[in-house]
């Protein structure tokens, strides 16, 4: 017998629903975003001015998206710093390898070093050149697709990915054997998540709101949610997903469970959802100084888990009859059925 296909809750449960789409509605209407944003590595993105310097920025800003926040804005603004000496704008600058790969020696950020981010920075500015912007690059890759026009939007970012590689180098084998270089842009092909890149597509093709800048002319019913551990987690707790990892199929149900909720922009909650989780410090498990304070409680799988059930009319509780003995009752040591008890020593030896 085939195993049953688990759906998330949201997909299941329209009473349910309709309390999580209130929480997902009061968790947007209640962020700052101007202070969230001021704490988020988008904002390197917001001061630059042309296209072709937000895609960029962006793409740069997205790739390092490893860790820490704080850590994240540090490691932006330092490769921004060593840019910006080469040309007036980071576009310009990404035009020449060598100058790049110059100004960014001995720069470091987890697994990723200069000259890997000097390649990205480059690849990408040639596709610029080449095809007239990286959303350009990004449509030959999703028209050519022969999937439905949502999933094109895995086969454009992973054409995407393989035109900056190629144009920066990224592909090459890398003589010490490190793995940094193919590891800053993700292969969308072997299953992962793509969190980075979905981050960059939501940037660059949700319209202007403060936070996303609607740079390209994408529809945003085509993205998928960028899922890192904190969209993970309260996706999880509000029924979006059953899976328990961040791939390509969490990514497509959490989407799902979204879109069911506004189908022409599915993940408009993105940004407020992680902030939330970054803020609350969600231990996946009932936690009453934390849930207590968690906008998400009311429709929270942990915070239920505590609240008794409520008593159902239709299946009242059993009536014992008084003149019986309670099934709780225990007969004393020795009894036997329809007798007086009998008591027997404990320490009595056998003789």
């Amino acid at each position: 017998m085939p195993k049953a296909v688990a759906i998330p809750r949201v997909l299941r449960d329209p009473a349910y629903a309709k309390r999580v789409l209130r929480v997902l509605d009061a968790v947007r209407d209640g962020c700052d975003l101007g202070a969230r944003r001021a704490k988020d590595p988008v904002d390197f993105v917001h001061r630059q001015n042309t296209p072709e310097d937000r895609e960029i920025v962006g793409l740069l800003a997205s790739s390092l998206a490893f860790g820490n926040v704080v850590t994240i804005r540090q490691k932006v603004a330092e490769v921004l710093a060593r840019v910006d000496e080469l040309a007036p704008s980071p576009a310009q600058a990404s035009e020449s390898l060598p100058s790049l790969l110059s100004a960014l020696e001995g720069f470091v950020h987890r697994l990723f070093r200069g000259e890997d981010v000097a390649r990205l920075l480059h690849g990408a500015r040639r596709c610029q050149l080449r095809d007239g912007s990286l959303e350009a690059t990004f449509r030959r890759g999703s028209e050519a697709s022969d999937l439905s026009e949502g999933e094109a939007t895995w086969d454009g970012l992973g054409f995407l990915v393989d035109a900056i590689r190629k144009e920066g180098g990224l592909d090459l084998p890398d003589p010490h054997g490190r793995r940094g270089a193919r590891h800053l842009l993700p292969d969308v092909k072997k299953g992962g998540g793509a969190k980075r890149l979905f981050l960059f597509l939501r940037w660059m093709a949700r319209p202007a709101d403060g936070v996303d800048l609607g740079v390209w002319s994408l529809s945003p019913s085509l993205l998928f949610c960028p899922v890192d551990t904190h969209i993970l987690k309260l996706g999880r707790n509000l029924g979006l997903t059953v899976r328990s990892d961040a791939g390509a199929r969490t990514v497509r149900e959490i989407t799902a469970s979204l879109a069911s909720f506004d189908a022409a922009d599915p993940i408009k909650y993105d940004f407020s959802l992680c902030h939330l989780g970054m803020a609350t410090r969600c231990r996946e498990r009932h936690d009453p100084p934390i849930c207590d304070a968690c906008p998400a409680r009311t429709a929270c799988r942990h915070v239920a888990k505590q609240a008794p059930d409520p008593p159902d009319p239709s299946n009242p509780p059993h009536q014992l009859d008084p003149t019986r003995p309670s099934p709780s009752t225990k007969p004393s040591r020795g009894a036997v059925h329809g007798a007086e008890a009998v008591q027997v020593p404990r320490n009595r030896r056998k003789t």
